[in-house]
């Protein structure tokens, strides 16, 4: 089954809000300084973005070699055949990453970003609505590995359209989802586990 990956680019909102100045009277230097610290967080942030999305990119060309090498499922409908060709794909790629570990994309400061971007949300007005709906699926229980393929029947949770306005447009079949409190990279053609980030509920 031949997959296609799609890139659509966009900053996280939350990078905006960083440029967001108080409006007590300070002096001109104060401003200044401000200012300067300010937009020094905001380039450190893109670096940090850029890099995932080169991380994602990095992954994004794994997936299609092993697409490109694997045969076509037959059309035949069964769903047994779909799930086998679908297992086949994840153990390909489980193959070609062996050592694939937490913090391969997602790294430490582009954790660090998405636990700020999502405390802003889960804090706003509608934070307890979001969450509940994120938790409206229990995922809580499925074991979590980097790497591993995602059970088979376990509910998938949504992802609010608030979350994903703020986080880097993901190409066409990777997925943010969480299971329970842990935010996860998802490649939904092969249901595996890419990389996770912890602790992203306040």
């Amino acid at each position: 089954m031949k997959t296609a990956f799609r890139y659509r680019t966009a900053w996280p909102a939350v990078i905006a809000g960083a440029l967001i100045v108080g409006t007590l009277p300070v002096s001109h230097d104060t401003v200044r300084a401000e200012a300067s610290g300010q937009a020094g967080a905001v380039n450190a942030d893109a670096a940090v973005i850029a890099d995932f999305m080169k991380r994602v990119e990095a992954y994004v060309a794994l997936h299609r070699k092993v697409d490109s090498g694997l045969q076509e499922p037959p059309r035949d409908g069964r769903p047994e055949t779909f799930i086998m060709h679908e297992q086949a794909f994840a153990k390909a790629i489980q193959q070609e990453r062996p050592y694939a570990a937490p913090g391969d994309i997602f790294t430490k400061p582009m954790r660090n970003i998405v636990r700020r971007l999502l405390v802003s949300v889960f804090r706003g007005p509608s934070g307890r609505e979001i969450k509940k709906s994120i938790l409206d699926e229990d995922t809580s229980h499925i074991p979590l590995q980097v790497n591993m393929q995602y059970p088979e029947g376990a509910p998938l949770s949504t992802t609010p359209s608030q979350i994903l306005q703020g986080l880097p447009k993901l190409p066409d079949g990777l997925e943010y989802r969480f299971i329970g409190e842990r935010l996860i990279l998802l490649d939904a053609h092969a249901r595996l586990i890419v990389d996770v980030v912890d602790r992203v509920f306040p």
